[in-house]
């Protein structure tokens, strides 16, 4: 190649996707979500209906996470985003569960958004992987959880 020709990115070629099926089918499903924007008791059915469609582990997980919300957090409001359970503050997603199924990962997680009150100096932890739920992890969640919504 000499020196006036340029090589193409990976953004000009026509063969180049960039994301997988899982992450494609994430961005469908949160489209959907956009559009159907449910509030109130609609978003929990939906949320609760989601939760229900989980393998087993990952639902008994899911249900025990949205019982602790909902003690710990009552002002956060439940809601769909990208197809998983999420839960805002105000509109704005504070923190969220990702079954392991979700990405074909070893395990599940529970991540936290920028609206959550975790900061600790200059780095803290926003996700937390997740493969069972023990009463001491509960009651960490909780406290998490509490702490974001401060």
């Amino acid at each position: 190649m000499n020196s006036t020709q340029k090589k193409a990115s990976p953004s000009q070629s026509k063969s180049f996707d960039g994301f997988t099926a899982d992450e494609r089918s994430a961005m469908k499903e949160r489209a959907r979500e956009l559009k159907a924007a449910e509030s109130g008791a609609k978003a929990e059915a939906a949320v609760l209906e989601k939760i229900a469609e989980m393998p087993e582990g990952e639902r008994v997980m899911a249900e025990r996470i949205h019982a602790i919300i909902k003690a710990s957090a009552p002002e956060l409001a439940p809601k769909l985003w990208y197809g998983m359970p999420a839960y805002a503050k105000d509109g704005k997603n504070v923190c969220f569960f990702q079954p392991a199924e979700k990405f074909g990962s070893r395990y599940s997680t529970f991540g936290f958004n920028d609206p959550a009150n975790l900061d600790d100096g200059a780095m803290w932890p926003v996700a937390y992987a997740l493969t069972s739920l023990t009463p001491a992890i509960e009651k960490q969640l909780a406290a998490l959880i509490q702490q974001a919504v401060s």
